[in-house]
């Protein structure tokens, strides 16, 4: 078992003095960052697509070894379409240079619409089209449409096991046979803290855990507490007892708490930053 603790996105200007150095370039913001936290969840991805030019940046500017993205996936597949008609999206998706990240590939994230309710049917098929590894993900890349006018990648940097994680905030998702399609396709079920406005609930489904600290009690805004980080500290612990791997984020980042309580957390499971690599 491993454990990512980290932070959700990094170009927040209003971080600059109580996380980035002020005479810190913008640009160097994921240098930084990267070198604080063993794994950074990229959302930029959620709202547009990328071209492989910015992924091979990204791979550039991160640690050689130690350090995981998490990719959200597209909110046009997600949100727009609601998870139908989703292969040729999904093949841009993966064209746009996703395939760059190769082994700094960790899990990708599809949060779902408040108000999109649990189909089985929908839910199966999009779990069908979605690529279990870097090959299936190549095979479905091929399928790109003329949409990607920042160039293509359809050759992984290396061959990987991808793993899929999904954010629900309608609680009709909470049901035995959503969790019984989610374990027979091994992905999890995004175990969210969202000061109480989505409902969540923990159900195991993976042989990995993905946790999104959105705020206990402010949504994207709210500070945890030492007693609340000790709690979190001692469930990510009991994930990892049973053989998990745990990928953490804080997404508290209206007032920059998200880094201070990431690096505190990771403190109390002893997970060491990647500086100096």
């Amino acid at each position: 078992m491993n454990f990512f603790i980290g932070i959700s996105g990094y170009t927040y200007p209003r971080w600059r003095g109580p996380f980035y150095p002020r005479d810190l370039a913008a640009r160097r913001w994921l240098e930084y960052a990267s070198r604080q936290f063993n794994s950074i969840e990229l959302n930029g991805t959620f709202y547009s697509l990328k071209s492989p030019a910015v992924f091979q940046r990204w791979v550039t500017e991160t640690p050689q070894s130690g350090f995981t993205f998490a990719i959200k996936g597209s909110r046009f597949i997600t949100h727009n379409l609601k998870l139908t008609r989703a292969t040729t999206p999904l093949a841009n998706f993966y064209a746009s240079g996703i395939l760059a990240l190769g082994r700094k590939t960790g899990p990708f994230l599809w949060q779902l619409p408040p108000m999109l309710k649990f189909d089985a049917d929908r839910m199966r098929a999009f779990l069908e089209l979605l690529p279990r590894g870097s090959a299936a993900a190549e095979r479905l890349a091929r399928r790109h449409d003329a949409r990607l006018k920042g160039g293509t990648l359809l050759k992984s940097a290396a061959r990987v096991r991808y793993r899929h994680a999904f954010e629900v905030r309608h609680a009709s998702f909470f049901t035995p046979q959503f969790y019984d399609l989610l374990r027979s396709f091994d992905a999890a079920l995004v175990i969210a803290d969202t000061a109480g406005k989505y409902p969540s609930v923990e159900e195991l489904t993976a042989d990995f855990v993905y946790v999104r600290l959105h705020g206990s009690t402010a949504l994207y805004a709210s500070d945890y507490s030492d007693a609340e980080l000790d709690r979190w500290a001692e469930r990510v612990s009991q994930w990892g007892r049973q053989g998990r791997d745990v990928y953490v984020y804080f997404d508290n980042d209206a007032l920059a708490h998200a880094p201070r309580n990431a690096r505190s957390l990771a403190e109390r499971l002893g997970v060491g930053s990647s500086i100096g690599s």
